[in-house]
């Protein structure tokens, strides 16, 4: 064989030894692929984030009506002033930009490129958040956010808020972030509290358990009982809007214990599935 036979020879050997190699780029492995897909991109969430804006504005009317109302278990509230809490990412925001870019630069989650995404001001508007928020603003329901995002983020968080349409509360400090006072921790409940002092609370709206209840952060069977306790608040009064992305449902099953490995933690959370036993062989 000639050598430029040879050659070419050698070179088509080589080509189909790493074909698969540079065919193409890795494609980044993110568990937050599909839900992120469903977040960003489909009807689906759409609708069922306009629906439960759409029953949060039915159970707004009716706790108007009734005096007696309240979502956080108030007595002797009748005449205060009517309010609502919100959290903020997730429930009124929809942070799909930062979620995706996790995902297309297969990384995870930290503070540093979060807080980042919070100062960019990017964040939309969760479908039907809006249009719900401006029409409890009408009927004189102050609106407080209260949201895990801290006292150095405030800033950035209120100018991205007041760009997308959002009540801001006029002379009333409706921002109240983790961290701005010693007891505001990420347990939101001194923040619930804080708020039924001087407000008859008529709607707690969420994404997470935590935003609802501070018994979020326990087992998957401490959070069930925590819930089946609740049960009665559910679209009553407490308003979930679906996120898949993250949360505290997330974290339940290797209970919140980060030091895990990755791997760690994605076995635990397969382990922790209902899953069929599979057909018969």
């Amino acid at each position: 064989m000639n050598r430029t036979l040879f050659t070419a020879a050698a070179a088509a050997v080589a080509l189909a030894l790493a074909g698969p190699a540079l065919a193409a780029d890795a494609v980044p492995q993110n568990d937050l692929l599909n839900a992120t897909l469903w977040v960003s991109n489909s009807v689906e969430y759409k609708a069922n984030s306009e629906s439960m804006f759409q029953l949060a504005r039915i159970r707004l009317d009716q706790a108007l009506a009734d005096k007696s109302w309240s979502a956080i278990g108030q007595t002797g509230a009748e005449n205060l002033p009517p309010a609502i809490i919100a959290d903020v990412d997730e429930t009124l925001f929809d942070n799909g930009g930062y979620e995706s870019w996790l995902v297309k630069a297969g990384k995870d989650y930290s503070g540093k490129t979060y807080d980042a995404w919070t100062k960019a001001m990017e964040a939309r508007a969760v479908p039907g958040a809006v249009d719900f928020l401006k029409y409890a603003d009408s009927k004189g329901v102050k609106i407080f956010y209260v949201t895990n995002r801290d006292a150095t983020q405030e800033e950035a968080t209120r100018k991205n808020a007041e760009a997308l349409g959002f009540p801001m509360g006029g002379n009333v400090d409706t921002w109240l972030m983790s961290k701005e006072k010693e007891d505001w921790t990420s347990k939101k409940g001194t923040r619930r509290d804080f708020v039924g002092k001087e407000y008859r609370v008529l709607l707690l709206l969420g994404d997470n358990w935590g935003d609802f209840s501070d018994a979020y952060s326990g087992s998957e069977a401490d959070r069930l009982k925590d819930y089946e306790a609740n049960k009665a608040h559910i679209g009553h009064d407490w308003i979930v809007i679906a996120n898949p992305e993250y949360g505290s449902f997330e974290s339940a099953p290797f209970l919140g214990d980060y030091k895990k490995s990755a791997d760690e933690r994605r076995r635990l959370k397969i382990d922790a599935l209902p899953a069929w036993k599979g057909p018969a062989e």
